[in-house]
């Protein structure tokens, strides 16, 4: 068993219950310095997309997965290509997190075609006249960022923010919606949850991973004991 795939089994075991697996760009604009140092390795070894396929086959057998990526990969390899190879790994959505407003009738009908599911990242900066649009064609979920700061963000979070954010949101689409970005730790976590439908955690475990992997599954287990509580309802570690 490969190092990757024994991680993949350990957070699952220590209460992870959705992976999102993220495929590998040079411009991740979105993402802090932690996730951009993972996806710098990744690139270095070369074969993304394989490396890529290979996790979500492994994860996507133990826990729901999603693929999280920019645009520039899916237009370089091919919005069909991707999405029929992600599927076929047991994918269960891929969230294009820049998805260009011009594309996404294009990209919803593709992922769709192939069974996928297509959650939207919407900036908390988007007008109320111009979300509708903005979910337009969405599925799954809807991604609510907790910070409007990159991924890593360890400072404190405006909650009434995002409570107000997810009203929004909610008054435009029947879909549930997530948070992450700036969720950096369980207490934050458990802060969070009540606000929105679902968390995602992603710097906290990537930095485990990348100094220390052994710790990964204690970090996982923290965060997942923070959102299953009796007050923290259908939430993602």
């Amino acid at each position: 068993m490969t190092a990757e795939r024994r991680h993949l089994d350990q957070l699952t075991q220590a209460g992870a219950d959705l992976f999102e697996v993220g495929l590998a760009t040079e411009d991740a604009y979105l993402d802090g310095p932690v996730i951009q140092a993972a996806y710098q390795r990744t690139l270095r070894s070369g074969n993304v997309v394989d490396a890529a396929v290979r996790a979500v086959e492994h994860a996507a057998v133990l826990q729901p997965t999603v693929v999280m990526t920019y645009w520039e990969p899916v237009h370089r390899h091919g919005p069909e290509h991707l999405a029929r190879l992600f599927a076929d790994a047991g994918a269960a959505g891929v969230m294009v997190v820049d998805l260009p407003a011009h594309q996404a009738a294009r990209w919803h009908d593709t992922a769709r075609d192939a069974g996928l599911r297509t959650p939207r990242l919407i900036p908390r900066t988007t007008p109320d006249a111009n979300l509708p649009a903005a979910v337009a064609g969405a599925s799954g979920w809807l991604y609510a960022p907790a910070s409007t700061a990159p991924t890593g963000y360890q400072g404190p979070l405006h909650l009434p923010a995002l409570g107000h954010f997810t009203r929004r949101l909610r008054s435009v689409s029947p879909l549930p919606v997530v948070s992450a970005v700036g969720i950096s730790t369980p207490a934050l976590a458990a802060r969070v949850a009540p606000v929105v439908d679902a968390v995602v955690i992603g710097t906290p475990v990537v930095r485990a991973l990348a100094t220390d992997p052994e710790r990964a599954a204690e970090v996982t287990a923290a965060f997942a004991q923070a959102l299953h509580t009796p007050t923290s309802t259908e939430t993602r570690a």
